[in-house]
């Protein structure tokens, strides 16, 4: 047990830490290696978040070529996976000349929840609907006015009966415009005025009666289904010709529509086939300073609304021959509050992008999301996933290696038409290692 961990200043924890796991002052250089040279950008890092004692460094990549909704983005992406980033690149530039992207917002409420216990010996909350609206609204006016003057709302309240978790157990749904803003904060830091306000609203009004009534808790949910995007990709089936070798752009469309069926109905698929959305999707949100496992767990959510996990994305051919490929998604995002602008690189990000609002960088985001599923499907039914895959880990897998660049131009050269793998790779370079001839070729 360690007490007080978090109030020790960064080199008292890493005492600490190596005293308790018998670390020498050696054992810290890598982390300390990636501390910024910068103090000031230190001490900015270190505030966003707890018992920091270093920086994790992933790549900063950016795909250019997208065009969506007829404009031209070149997007930010972060992740550790070079494939993500080339085949979200790939696709952009594909469906450059074929009109791009196609992106709707067809809303952007946020929920928030408050949950209570109800006394038994009172009616149904919903019968005092109207009075509650108005108490709880004129408790959030000072919290709320910043929001509203910059045309956010709260509204549409809805009780809800949560007899199965309890009784008397209900749940206060209530809605929120949040502008360009993601407004976690903002929303339970009315959420929790609203629930004092409730609280005091219900003894003043029912006096004894009120006995029984408890706030149990109070919170946003990132369960957002009235915030919502959608992306579509469209041509005519014709204009697949050629994309795979030998075959014509009626079978490869009918293959591709075949194989995200199956995403459809079979939730081993579906799993793989929405993670290769969320390659796409989660970059950009990093990217930007937004969080990624709040956009994660509404997307697997809205996946399975059904009661079956699904494919996010749908696609169709028309009796016109027309292709037709789509993703709906929930998505809470913001451009403004939290990391959007506190983080450098995700001011940069927002920079790079035109400094979109909120609605626009939603559709970023979910065309980011179908260009890396299009080219993922199209990966797999051309030959399968791991030729490219793994040719652009053959880099990381020289690195491994500790390749000279030398080694490594060669490697490069030599598997251009052979499968890649580690060992494949690792006899190589022990082979050109033992083999000075090779080196001079």
């Amino acid at each position: 047990m360690i007490n007080g961990f978090s109030k020790l200043g960064k080199i008292e924890k890493i005492n600490k830490i190596s005293d308790l796991r018998s670390f020498n002052p050696e054992d810290w250089d890598e982390v300390k290696r990636f501390w910024h040279r910068e103090h000031a950008t230190q001490e900015l890092i270190d505030g966003f978040s707890e018992n920091v004692l270093g920086n994790f460094i992933l790549p900063y990549s950016v795909a250019p070529n997208f065009l969506i909704n007829s404009k031209e983005y070149i997007i930010p992406m972060v992740t550790e996976e070079s494939s993500v980033v080339a085949a979200a690149s790939w696709a952009a530039r594909y469906w450059f000349d074929k009109d791009g992207f196609k992106c709707t917002v067809s809303g952007t409420k946020k929920n928030g929840q408050i949950h209570f216990l109800w006394p038994a010996n009172l009616s149904d909350p919903n019968n005092y609907t109207t009075e509650i609206e108005e108490c709880l609204m004129q408790s959030v006016t000072s919290v709320a006015q910043n929001m509203i003057n910059r045309g956010g709302s709260i509204g549409d309240f809805r009780f809800k009966k949560l007899d199965t978790v309890e009784p008397y157990a209900w749940c206060l749904e209530i809605g929120f415009e949040t502008v360009d803003s993601m407004g976690a904060n903002f929303i339970n830091s009315c959420l929790e005025t609203m629930a004092n306000a409730l609280e005091i609203w219900i003894k003043k009004t029912f006096n004894d009666k009120s006995n029984g009534f408890l706030v149990v808790m109070c919170i946003l949910s990132n369960y957002t289904d009235d915030c919502r995007v959608q992306a579509s990709i469209s041509c005519p089936v014709s204009a697949f010709d050629g994309l795979i070798d030998g075959v014509d752009g009626l079978t490869f469309a009918k293959r591709f529509v075949h194989a995200v069926d199956i995403a459809r109905v079979d939730v081993f698929r579906a799993v793989t086939h929405n993670k290769g959305i969320f390659n796409g999707i989660s970059s950009v949100i990093l990217a930007t300073g937004n969080d990624f496992r709040a956009v994660e767990s509404v997307g697997h959510a809205w996946a399975a609304r059904s009661g079956k996990y699904r494919s996010l994305s749908t696609a169709e051919i028309s009796n016109d021959g027309i292709f037709l490929f789509s993703l709906d998604i929930p998505m809470a995002i913001g451009t403004i509050g939290g990391l959007t602008k506190l983080h450098p690189m995700a001011a940069f990000s927002l920079k790079l992008l035109g400094n979109p609002n909120v609605t626009e960088l939603m559709k970023i985001v979910a065309a980011t999301g179908l260009a890396s599923n299009f080219a993922a499907v199209k990966a797999l039914i051309g030959g399968g996933i791991q030729k490219g895959h793994m040719k652009l880990h053959l880099s990381n897998m020289l690195s491994a290696l500790n390749a000279t660049e030398l080694e490594k131009n060669m490697a490069f050269r030599f598997f251009v038409d052979k499968t890649v793998s580690y060992l494949a790779v690792r006899e190589y370079i022990d082979k050109i290692r033992a083999n000075s001839e090779l080196m001079n070729e």
